[in-house]
């Protein structure tokens, strides 16, 4: 993994590393079935929201 340098508002550098694509591509993934369960449940589905949130709990384990 690259590490980037980026300069704080106090003038001091700090190294982070970059995030990798696929770190990204779970990320998106997770706020897009967040987002769709809470349309559902404001359309008033409620069973398929709760669906939305385990798609996006499933999602996140590839986070940790």
């Amino acid at each position: 993994m690259a590490l980037t340098l980026t300069p704080h508002a106090d003038g001091r550098v700090r190294q982070n590393a970059a995030m990798g694509i696929t770190r990204l591509a779970w990320l998106v993934t997770v706020l897009v079935a967040l987002l769709t369960a809470l349309l559902l449940l404001l359309s008033g589905y409620t069973g398929y929201a709760g669906l939305g949130v385990a798609v996006a709990i499933s999602a996140a384990i590839n986070l940790l």
